[in-house]
């Protein structure tokens, strides 16, 4: 079997190959089980968010400190679930995602240079 990013002479790189390498295929396996949670609670948060707003008028517009209303609270908390969620992400993508994907994309410069 040749090396994903070792196809043989003037074969250039086979970037099938490299997809359906164990340690490509690895590395979106991590980015999507950090992605799909997240995703999944931050449609459930804004679907809920949507309608409480449309269906529990009365809760929504309690007061909770002058006129901040608790419908106002959760579309702040909106925005701020937002940049946590990015936050967070980065945070993992430069941990996890990046070393990886740099240890990739460093075997295909290699080979594009050396075929």
């Amino acid at each position: 079997m040749t090396h994903p990013v070792d196809p043989g002479p003037g074969a250039g790189i086979d970037y099938i190959t490299v997809e359906e390498s164990e340690r490509f295929q690895g590395l979106k396996r991590m980015q999507r089980s950090f992605v799909f949670p997240l995703a999944v609670f931050f449609l459930v948060w804004y679907f809920a968010y949507v309608l409480l707003a449309a269906f529990a008028v009365d809760f929504m517009s309690q007061r909770v400190w002058g006129d901040i209303t608790v419908g106002l609270l959760f579309g702040l908390g909106q925005f701020v679930t937002t940049f946590a969620i990015t936050m967070a992400y980065v945070s993992f993508a430069n941990r996890k995602l990046d070393p990886v994907a740099a240890e990739i994309r460093e075997d295909l410069e290699k080979a594009q240079v050396n075929p």
